[in-house]
């Protein structure tokens, strides 16, 4: 079944002049990332359809002459690049003839819901303004909403193409009790710099480590009790982040489901890990300062405990060395490393010949 890319073109596909007419070639800009978002689409088997308004084509007010020229090259631009469209849906009506052609109407495109061989489940709309967006909606399909000076919007080109090409495993979790308010955001698919406030610095430290060598992007905001201590704060972070990783798996088919062993300096860290949905943790290691840094040592391997537990994973941490820093960090390096190796698709297959993980 195809799958379509509905687009607007002002905006979204060529920069909006401040007369919001793009009606001479001095006008024609593209809009930045464009071109690559569509070739990856295009590879991911979109097929691409314009859907434009534009009041008064063919009037005097926007003569057909000014109008064709700037198109043909956008055109012409877009397909030397590999890119083509299927349709273009060009609505001339002004705003206040409210025809059912005019976006967010769906009048132009009502063929698409006729043709079965569409997957509009798997299509989607891309615009820079509201009205794109009920258009989505009155077509039954995901709207994208470009962000942009004029209108807002929250996507850009490249995470569209992300979002729709790679088909992200993502989670978020928000967590809150009496004593912890806990939100983790994951995308096992991209990786990004770590973003990790839990108001405890050296935690903070261990937390960027997962992201950051587990090569996935991760963002975790903690607001804890730590008043009375640093306990209820690990503990509630290593369930939301478990959780988290479960539902971002989903059935995990096609994933590694193993992986590690990490040297840092005089330290050796070992860990084996397991999304076999049984949790169960073995922590080997003894740490001789009751702290690093802001961390109480005692909370370690409670973390890896907790994670387990949200998880469903069984997770093996040998740890052997002489500074506890080392240690501490070697350890949820190593566990990064192993969720990098296990969390990586090989396929489509589910790793495991019990038929379910």
């Amino acid at each position: 079944m195809s799958k379509i890319l509905f687009i607007d073109r002002d905006g979204t596909l060529i920069e909006e002049p401040a007369d919001f007419q793009i009606d001479s070639f001095e006008k024609l800009r593209f809009v930045r990332g464009v071109i690559p978002a569509l070739l990856k689409l295009r590879d991911a088997g979109f097929e691409f359809v314009i859907v434009s308004n534009q009041d008064g084509l063919g009037t005097e007010k926007y003569p057909q002459g000014s109008f064709d020229g700037p198109h043909r090259l956008m055109l012409q631009v877009f397909e030397s690049q590999g890119i083509a469209f299927r349709e273009e849906l060009i609505d001339r009506s002004f705003p206040e003839e409210n025809l059912p052609t005019r976006k967010p109407g769906i009048g132009m495109a009502l063929h698409y819901l006729r043709d079965r061989s569409i997957d509009l489940d798997r299509s989607a709309m891309v615009g820079d303004r509201e009205t794109d967006l009920q258009f989505a909606r009155n077509l039954g399909i995901r709207g994208f909403q470009l962000r942009t000076p004029q209108f807002g919007g929250e996507w850009d080109w490249a995470g569209i193409a992300h979002e729709l090409a790679d088909a992200p495993r993502t989670a978020k979790v928000r967590r809150k009790t009496k004593e912890t308010d806990i939100a983790v955001d994951i995308d096992l698919d991209r990786a990004a710099e770590p973003e990790v406030d839990t108001g405890l610095p050296f935690f903070d430290h261990m937390l960027e480590q997962i992201g950051k060598h587990g090569g996935f992007a991760l963002s975790i905001r903690a607001d804890g009790d730590l008043h009375i201590d640093e306990h209820h704060t690990v503990e509630d972070t290593a369930l939301a982040l478990g959780q988290a990783l479960k539902e971002a798996l989903g059935d995990k088919r096609g994933i590694g489901r193993y992986g590690f062993v990490l040297p840092m300096d005089e330290t050796l860290a070992q860990v084996a890990l397991d999304f076999s949905g049984r949790p169960y943790l073995v922590f080997d290691g003894e740490f001789g300062r009751e702290r690093v840094g802001d961390l109480p040592t005692e909370l370690v391997p409670h973390f890896f405990r907790s994670l387990c537990d949200a998880a469903g994973a069984n997770i093996n941490i040998q740890v052997r060395g002489d500074n506890d820093h080392h240690k501490v960090e070697a350890s949820f390096k190593g566990l990064a490393r192993a969720l990098r190796m296990a969390v990586r698709r090989e396929g489509s297959e589910l790793p495991s010949t019990k038929g379910a993980l």
